[in-house]
């Protein structure tokens, strides 16, 4: 059953990494249940769930929703009268796979957003911070002889390279050198004009989006950044041919799982809030865009968004913001002849 679930999924192109975390997933309610697919009623789909919500680290609620979709999938895949399943079992066993989570059991979908509260976009003074954190961190490594003054110093500008172009981490772990270039609107930025994003998050069954982030003039001091690494810092590690932008002392592709630990690392020496992810960085982007003043399509555009809302979710404005923003209008409707207290 779940072979030949895995080849449905695969001819729907859909990745190895989507498909292998769900068979992981149907073989712990497999293990939690001790039963066969065939034998899986409502009561076991309930009793997994209120199991993973019990404990020191209960699963959050996009979690539950997401292992009751991924489980219903497969149940709706065994009960396709296309497949066979449900006569096969019929006739072996005397029993028929049916429905585990439904409408009244089962997280309803109501809002847009679902994610951790606790994440949201860096204040000016956070983000500051967390790049302070992580240009001391080569100087501290050297002071105390140990290895690592290199590679510190391009985690540094790794953080700093994320928030001025607004990617996520695989994104970043897979720009090549050859994605770096010239704006001609901007040819003070050099080779950091634009940056081709020829990964971008794919949706089920569909091949990487590409786009390309401009580099705004308020964040043109990540021209620097990514010029100082190119040509002084790359080179030192000896990367020969690799194309990566980001490479290791090892010569490989700098990974997602180091560039979210060159956060935390800088995180913790900056003291900031534990709840703050990489992806927090993201969402400071398109905040602070936004603070620029730049058109919300724009923003849109930079990081990829199919749907303006998802977009807004990201979005944490700050009371000063929003105060300017309501001068501005009363001033425009009123002249000067108006007070705000």
């Amino acid at each position: 059953m779940k072979e030949g679930w895995a080849r449905q999924q695969s001819a729907r192109f859909l990745q190895p990494s989507t498909i292998q975390p769900r068979l992981r997933l149907l073989q712990r309610f497999e293990d939690f249940t001790g039963l066969y697919p065939w034998q899986w009623t409502p009561a076991d789909g309930e009793a997994f769930i209120v199991h993973l919500r019990s404990g020191a680290k209960p699963i959050q609620l996009s979690t539950a929703r997401s292992y009751e979709v991924v489980i219903e999938l497969f149940v709706e895949y065994l009960l396709d009268p296309r497949y066979g399943w449900g006569k096969t079992c019929r006739e072996r066993f005397g029993l028929s796979p049916q429905a585990v989570f439904h409408e009244g059991n089962s997280v309803l979908h109501s809002v847009e957003y679902e994610g951790d509260p606790r994440r949201r976009p860096l204040t000016y003074d956070e983000v500051q911070a967390l790049f302070d954190a992580a240009d001391a961190r080569p100087r501290r490594v050297q002071g105390q002889g140990r290895k690592g003054t290199l590679t510190a110093l391009r985690d540094a500008a790794v953080l700093k390279t994320i928030y001025a172009y607004g990617t996520r981490r695989t994104e970043s772990s897979k720009v090549d050198l050859v994605d770096l270039r010239r704006h001609r609107k901007a040819p003070q930025f050099g080779q950091a004009g634009s940056m081709a994003i020829r990964y971008g998050k794919s949706s089920k069954g569909a091949p990487p989006k590409r786009r390309t982030v401009l580099l705004v003039p308020e964040m043109d001091w990540a021209a620097d950044v990514l010029d100082e690494w190119v040509q002084e810092l790359r080179p030192r590690l000896s990367p020969d041919r690799h194309p990566a932008l980001w490479v290791t002392e090892r010569v490989g592709r700098l990974s997602p799982r180091s560039i979210n630990e060159a956060f935390v690392t800088a995180r913790r020496d900056a003291d900031l809030d534990e709840d703050l992810d990489l992806h927090c960085l993201r969402h400071s982007y398109i905040t602070h865009l936004t603070e620029f003043g730049y058109p919300a399509r724009f923003v849109q555009e930079q990081v990829g968004h199919t749907h303006a809302s998802t977009t807004a979710i990201y979005m944490g404005v700050s009371d000063e913001y929003r105060n300017q923003l309501l001068e501005a209008s009363l001033k425009r409707r009123l002249g000067d002849d108006w007070d705000l207290k």
